[in-house]
């Protein structure tokens, strides 16, 4: 079956580091084997803590065990000769050295990398659980797009050595470029092909889930359902919202104001969010960091849970209905407006774009002579209508 896996991710600075370290302990003391897994390149979870955290799982406190994943061997590994190849292109025709490497390396590569380590803890199942403190959203979300641009180029240019092959001498003699050698395409092959595994780990929504982070103000809520509808949109299952650093009552008059902005956000976020269970946690009069604080947290988060590594929410954002006339395919896209989603058909994928961002959906053998016909969308879910093909005569 593998490990529970619970991803936290939301923008940065609203305490997703905290929520993610108080989670896990609250599932060690629980009696489950956790691992308390940081994906973010911004490396506080140490700080968190109050320990050093290394690149391989290390005890924690009991039944609890903490990982900062370093992606820098496993980028050299896969991704060491594509970069050199590209440099040395870049170099070639001008460009400084040092800066012709940066533009080597993909953004993101290092959070990627970092989520391929959690597909290996899915395979080999040694722990329970599995709590990880993800990069902020903008940057999860550039990764959710890759797996399916992997299986693009796996299909398309690396798998197709002989028309690469036959093109080296050509553009060698036309173009003065040096195509990536079969070693470098071995090494991106290898990644892309992780890549597709990690998705199909991610959309497991049976033991797979996110959960969004933020704050009770208003840019850090629009950015939460920026990142839900995208969420949605890659398939991937989110079964709980986290509010944390809610005023409590008791922090007197000055911050009566403030207050109230919060309730109206908090009453947002409620009706927008909903079905969604929304867990809320208030603002400590000292820093969330070391056991005691994280274990205080845990408590106010999860009151009136009665599991909280339980799925809490499994309502799948992506159906697909086949009829004798039609067929329907259904995507779960809240807070999308009309005028932000464009989709077409190429071959057997069918491309949908949502204010610049974009999923490749791979159309089902069933749908193959499908043609779409229409789409329609409504009450936060988008509705793709297939014709069948024509009878045979």
């Amino acid at each position: 079956m593998g490990p529970r896996i619970i991803l936290y991710t939301g923008k940065g600075g609203v305490g997703k580091t905290s929520v993610a370290a108080a989670t896990a302990r609250r599932a060690a003391a629980a009696g489950h084997r956790t691992l308390l897994l940081s994906t973010d390149p911004a490396g506080s979870l140490g700080d968190v803590l109050g320990r050093d955290v290394g690149p391989e799982p290390a005890p924690a406190s009991e039944g609890l065990w903490a990982q900062q994943v370093e992606a820098r061997d496993e980028i050299e590994r896969n991704w060491g000769e594509i970069r050199d190849w590209l440099a040395g292109v870049l170099s070639d025709r001008g460009m400084e050295r040092i800066r012709a490497e940066e533009l080597a390396m993909p953004p993101g590569l290092h959070e990627l990398v970092g989520l391929l380590e959690l597909r290996r803890h899915a395979e080999e199942a040694v722990f329970d659980v599995v709590v990880v403190d993800c990069a902020a959203s903008g940057e999860t979300l550039r990764l959710l797009a890759l797996p399916d641009a992997a299986r693009w180029w796996l299909d398309r240019a690396v798998g197709n050595r002989r028309a690469l092959d036959a093109a080296r001498p050509i553009a060698r003699a036309a173009l003065d470029i040096t195509l990536p050698s079969n070693k470098a395409l071995d090494g991106a092959g290898g990644l892309l092909r992780d890549l597709v595994a990690l998705c199909d780990v991610l959309r497991d929504h049976e033991r797979v889930s996110l959960r969004l982070v933020m704050t009770p103000d208003r840019m850090v809520i629009d950015e939460a359902r920026r990142t839900f509808t995208y969420l949605n949109l890659y398939g991937l299952l989110t079964d709980a919202i986290v509010v944390n650093r809610v005023f409590p009552e008791e922090v007197g008059a000055y911050f009566d104001a403030w207050r109230a902005r919060q309730a109206e956000a908090l009453t947002e976020v409620g009706e927008a969010f909903a079905p969604l269970p929304l867990l809320r946690a208030p603002y400590f009069g000292e820093e969330v960091v070391g056991d005691v604080m994280l274990d205080r947290l845990a408590e106010q988060l999860f009151t009136g849970v009665e599991a909280p590594i339980a799925v809490l929410h499994d309502e799948i954002g992506e159906r697909l209905e086949l009829g004798d006339d039609e067929a329907r395919l259904m995507l779960t896209l809240p807070f999308a407006q009309k005028g932000d989603v464009t989709l077409r058909q190429v071959g057997e994928e069918l491309v949908i774009r949502i204010d610049g961002h974009t999923r490749t959906v791979l159309l089902p053998p069933a749908l193959q002579d499908y043609r779409p016909a229409g789409a329609a969308l409504a009450d936060g879910a988008l509705t793709v209508t297939f014709d069948p093909p024509a009878p045979t005569p």
